[in-house]
């Protein structure tokens, strides 16, 4: 009997009057972005970084959804006794689609806030005092944003480390398809982790404005940290707040407090374009699972 294409060994065993099956080369493709991903898997510290991150999830997710629309596939899924892990596929498409909406909701909320603000440095009709008082709101509105992340991630709290499938039907084939369909979940919200974190900017003990003031003072910098330094997100944040608290007091901060805002929105735009087409992804996936069990 021909063995299945879906065969993800690289490599099978060999057998007696017969050559060892080959994969299919979308199983190939998969695996092939899904290591390069795992490869860069330690914590993404710039936009540059995160941006190469999210086109790698672009390529791996078109071949899932492809993977998902071959026969071979789908008579995987179908199979006797394989409801609960159809059921938990399902289910991780929904914490994926999730995940995609949390990160697009809190960027689009942050580049509306940058945007009014930028509004407001062009107009300078109230002068320093206005911006000071659309700096403070905008300092506000970040903290709205850290606290929506704060839930986001704790939704992806222990789903990125939890053990592999153990299908009832216990031939390679299933399994294989199964694991590569979790890994790849896995390996997604992973990065959805590290956006997540980097938008909401890098944690900072709970101190007093007073505090902060002078600790500023005292080192003469806003962002110590090299973290800090490739986060737009955290950039203009500690620009704002040295704004606001009068600690770095220059004929052109505001200037340059622009510019920063600017960068900012440019990532931003980038970032959400780029969830804006994971999401199309997910959903053409998800719907390929449920013509599959719905047939």
């Amino acid at each position: 009997m021909a063995a299945s294409p879906l065969n993800l060994k690289p490599h099978s065993q060999a057998r007696s009057n017969s050559l060892p099956s080959e994969p299919h080369p979308l199983i190939l493709q998969c695996n092939e972005h899904l290591s390069r991903l795992e490869a860069s898997n330690a914590t993404c510290s710039s936009s540059s970084l995160l941006s190469l991150k999210v086109t790698g999830l672009h390529d791996l997710h078109e071949c899932v959804e492809n993977l998902v629309q071959l026969p071979h596939t789908q008579q995987v899924l179908v199979q006797e006794h394989q409801e609960k892990w159809v059921d938990e596929l399902l289910d991780g498409s929904l914490r994926l689609l999730d995940a995609c909406t949390a990160a697009k909701d809190a960027l689009l909320h942050t580049k509306e806030c940058a945007r009014e603000l930028q509004s407001i440095i062009r107009r300078k009709r109230g002068g320093e005092s206005e911006i000071t008082t659309a700096a403070k709101k905008y300092l506000t509105s970040r903290k709205v944003v850290k606290k929506a992340v704060i839930k986001a991630l704790g939704n992806l709290k222990g789903v990125t480390n939890k053990s592999k499938f153990s299908p009832r039907n216990k031939d390679h084939q299933t399994m294989a398809m199964f694991g590569l369909l979790k890994d790849v979940e896995v390996a997604t919200l992973l990065i959805f982790e590290s956006l997540l974190k980097f938008i909401s900017g890098p944690t900072q003990s709970k101190a007093s404005n007073w505090s902060l003031v002078s600790k500023l003072m005292l080192t003469k910098r806003v962002v110590c940290t090299q973290e800090a330094e490739e986060n737009e997100f955290a950039k203009v944040d500690a620009a704002l707040q040295s704004f606001v608290f009068h600690v770095t007091i220059k004929p052109d901060s505001i200037h340059h407090l622009q510019d920063q805002l600017e960068i900012l929105e440019s990532s931003i735009q980038d970032f959400v374009e780029g969830l804006e087409t994971l999401f199309r992804r997910f959903i053409k996936t998800r719907v390929g699972l449920l013509n599959i069990i719905n047939h």
